[in-house]
């Protein structure tokens, strides 16, 4: 037996066993349902959901039609038929339905060719560890989220509002009573405390493991919920699963949960930092002898980063509301450098003295990002850097407000708008393509989608 093929057969025993696990769970937990969810461009979950009675086996393989031509454009309405098809490896019971009800997260393929579809966000980002296995720079890449949202009371919050530039318009006090800089504040002062905790309390129910959670500093309706890394694909799928708990949860208080960027224009913003560190052989390849204990590796897929911003931030800051925060608050606006403390950096290396967790943090994404395409496409710019031996320049250090020296003199500057990240996205899309990661079809799609959505 070739090794291919023991491959082949390990991986269906595998996924065999999967299916099983999930008619276990389903038994156990007596669900009266099973919902089917998978991601669309935007980032958003769409759902259909089937009885429990009707779960079958061919369902894993074949799965199910839907029209594709009503999904962010995904198909002309002529030749719509897209399949979804069941990973059974995410099965978990869903902490917010009632009855009892399964989640099975899904792929979306062409029902022609029985491959997956170009467009579809979780198959975009395992295209992309796949390709890095291919690369051979590493075998895996761990991913630990940290996401800011706030909650509002329904009657006092409205979206777009907030969003226009008048100063007048803008200065609103949602909450009067308390200190704007509400940072690590506890109750009463922290109001949502016992709405976060309910949430803290469905995800651990749901098998997702949180790390810490706490109020945030813009006021006391501001709040972050942070996770224990994992891959890269359980990572973005662990971030839909919570999003869609937080806002259940705040409605269920008679409140709105928000990821927007600005939600008060001229208040802090919701921001996704992303933890990022890349293995080999189970070992953790970000360790080195260089600057912050960082390997040449390391330091070399940062650059790959810090130099693709202007095109990267089409897919990790995706709104028009993302870049307001580029604009301001000028006292806090993020440098194009990398740096141990400094939080105006891009990119932040926390002090750890575990090895296991010598990690980089990347600061400019905002919570509303789709994360399938968001860690896919931070990763393929960091994969750049490191097959192109890229050295964007020197540290930023602490309280040192100096631009760092750029050695192969690339004037890499923060977009302004996503009019201008899109611009850049057409000219800077190598990289992303690699090993055709992400298509040329796909790069088209989300630059016109995009500039038609403006």
């Amino acid at each position: 037996m070739s090794i291919d093929n023991k491959s082949f057969k390990e991986e269906q025993l595998r996924r065999i066993k999967l299916i099983d696990d999930v008619f276990k769970l389903v038994k156990e937990k007596e669900a009266k349902n099973i919902d089917f969810r998978f991601t669309d461009s935007l980032g958003e979950w769409r759902q259909f959901t089937i009885p429990v009675i009707q779960l079958e086996r061919d369902i894993f393989f074949e799965g199910f039609n839907i029209d594709g031509s009503l999904i962010c454009d995904w198909k002309d309405i002529v030749d719509s038929d897209l399949t979804v098809i069941p990973d059974p490896a995410t099965a978990r019971i869903d902490t917010i339905m009632d009855p009892i009800t399964a989640i099975l997260l899904c792929d979306v393929y062409d029902p022609r060719e029985k491959k997956p579809f170009s467009l579809d966000p979780r198959s975009i980002a395992k295209k992309s560890i796949n390709y890095l296995k291919e690369t051979e720079i590493a075998d895996n890449i761990y991913i630990g989220a940290e996401s800011k949202f706030f909650i509002f009371d329904l009657n006092k919050f409205v979206s777009n509002e907030f969003n226009e530039k008048s100063e007048a318009e803008n200065k609103i006090k949602l909450h009067p009573n308390c200190d704007r800089y509400g940072y690590l504040f506890t109750p009463p002062d922290d109001e949502s405390y016992f709405i976060r905790e309910q949430i803290v309390q469905k995800l651990l129910k749901a098998d997702i493991e949180v790390e810490r959670h706490h109020c945030e500093s813009a006021f006391a309706g501001q709040n972050e919920i942070s996770f224990k890394y994992s891959s890269l694909i359980e990572s973005a799928d662990i971030f839909m699963v919570f999003k869609n708990i937080v806002r259940n949860v705040a409605k269920s208080f008679g409140k709105t949960a928000t990821f927007i960027s600005k939600p008060a224009f001229d208040n802090l913003d919701n921001t996704l930092h992303v933890h990022i560190s890349l293995w080999k052989k189970g070992e953790n390849i970000m360790n080195g002898d260089k600057y912050a204990g960082l390997s040449e590796l390391a330091l070399k897929f940062i650059s790959g980063i810090l130099y693709h911003i202007p095109s990267l931030l089409a897919f990790t800051n995706p709104t028009n509301d993302s870049y307001n925060r580029f604009i301001v608050n000028k006292q806090r606006m993020i440098e194009i450098s990398y740096s141990v403390s400094n939080r105006k950096s891009a990119i932040r290396i926390p002090i750890t003295s575990n090895l296991k967790r010598k990690r980089i943090e990347f600061r400019i994404p905002d919570a509303n990002a789709n994360p399938y395409l968001a860690f896919s496409a931070i990763l393929m710019a960091g994969i750049d850097g490191v097959v192109n031996n890229f050295n964007i320049g020197n540290q930023l250090e602490v309280n040192n407000d100096a631009k760092p020296d750029n050695n192969q003199n690339i004037n890499v500057k923060i977009p302004t708008t996503l009019e201008n990240a899109i611009e850049n996205l057409r000219k800077d899309n190598e990289y992303l393509r690699a090993g055709n990661v992400f298509s040329e079809e796909m790069i088209n799609y989300w630059i016109n989608y995009r500039t038609k959505n403006l």
